[in-house]
């Protein structure tokens, strides 16, 4: 077997628009597409995505592969841009001979590479959040979601934060993955009579959040809500504490993410609560999540892997399962052997739902530490673990899909 190239040279031919090939290149490999964001405001977390999609790689490739094929990471920056993930995506179908797409770190993005490839009837793994992309307009045989979507996030989070009464305001990036947030929170919101007092918009990638503070403050939430990612959680996070808001409201957002806790530090999100679907601390309940741990810092300088990072490796090591147990490359028996996978691949039992493909999981509400632990990786608490089932689901009939 040829040696797998390293991430650091994947990255540096990567960030140079030139690509690289991840394995061996031979002709019977199983090409697997990674287009993700390495440049932009969700780059941190685009990285470790890529490196746990190659560590899924590598496991599969160690254990024999498929009857001796081994896998291949195909890796694309599609630089957080619908247009350049749908080029990206045609041509690793069409110049590269992928044969499954994995990756997408927004809603937009994610849209367009499934439009790609479901016009193919190539099959292609999601590991960003969407609402849409489980919507029967979008979804379909090839279309698989790994990562849980708003609805499920806002269904845990806001049931464990919301009360009767409660006044709740948002501050969203003004994009589909911000105004599926507020849709899902809006929802629960009002099922649990709490009371919506407003929502402020801002662009994606915005620097200076001085202009909305004070609008949103004025709204004199009880909770203020952050329905955005990335650099613009962590900034905008960040000014609304430095603007004195944290006294009187608890700041929630949906996803809370390890990379930005991490690059925030203690100060900036100290209290904050929000929901994930992994943290590297449940190894101590989940015999799966303590494998996946030790697999990760054996090749990462001991570094622990991250939530997003997590949703990368489990997308590329079911589908590969998949593959084996399909015996084939063949989109329709990769599918159905999909379909019918039950899978624990880091965190606990996952299935995906027959009708739109969605992977029924678990999602835990996590508070991020008031100060630096110890262990500098151990920066949250779990708070709660809503277990994995369709009633966080939105319908297969509300979604559009027949029977």
């Amino acid at each position: 077997m040829k040696k797998t190239l390293s991430f650091s040279r994947s990255m540096c031919c990567l960030v140079t628009g030139l690509g690289i090939l991840v394995a061996s290149a031979g002709a019977q490999t199983i090409k697997i597409g990674l287009p993700i964001p390495l440049t932009g405001p969700y780059g941190a977390e685009a990285k470790d995505q890529a490196r746990n999609a190659e560590l899924a790689v590598k496991e599969f490739n160690t254990a024999g592969g498929m009857g001796g094929r081994q896998a291949e990471l195909l890796i694309r920056d599609d630089k957080l841009n619908p247009g350049e993930a749908a080029t990206r995506t045609l041509e690793l179908l069409e110049k590269d001979g992928a044969h499954f797409i994995v990756g997408g770190l927004s809603a937009a993005t994610q849209l367009s590479i499934n439009n790609v490839t479901r016009q193919r009837k190539v099959i292609y793994v999601s590991i960003s959040q969407s609402d849409v992309i489980n919507e029967a307009s979008d979804a379909g045989p090839y279309t698989f979601h790994e990562a849980p979507n708003p609805h499920m996030t806002t269904q845990a989070v806001g049931r464990y934060v919301f009360k009767k009464d409660m006044r709740v305001a948002f501050l969203t990036a003004d994009y589909a993955y911000g105004h599926e947030m507020t849709r899902g929170f809006t929802r629960v919101a009002q099922e649990l009579g709490a009371v919506v007092v407003g929502e402020v918009k801002h662009p994606l990638g915005h620097q200076d959040y001085s202009a909305f503070l004070p609008r949103l403050q004025a709204m004199k939430p009880d909770v203020l809500i952050f329905n955005n990612f990335g650099n613009d959680n962590r900034i905008s996070i960040k000014q609304a504490g430095d603007f004195g808001m944290k006294r009187g409201m608890q700041f929630v957002t949906p996803i809370l993410t390890y990379t930005a806790r991490v690059a925030g530090g203690a100060s900036t999100y100290e209290g904050v609560i929000g929901g994930t679907q992994y943290f590297w601390e449940i190894e101590d309940k989940t015999p799966s999540a303590k494998a996946f741990n030790a697999a990760f810092r054996a090749v990462n300088e001991n570094r622990y892997p991250s939530d997003y990072g997590a949703m990368a490796y489990s997308a590329v090591k079911s589908l590969l399962a998949a593959v084996k147990q399909a015996g084939s490359t063949d989109s329709d028996k990769v599918s159905a052997a999909l379909t019918q996978l039950k899978y624990d691949t880091y965190k606990g039992p996952q299935y995906y739902r027959a009708c739109d493909r969605q992977s029924v999981q678990s999602v835990l509400i996590i508070q991020s530490n008031s100060k630096e632990a110890k262990d500098p990786a151990d920066v949250f608490k779990v708070l709660h673990t809503e277990a994995g089932s369709e009633k966080l689901l939105r319908s297969c009939q509300e979604l559009g899909h027949k029977g």
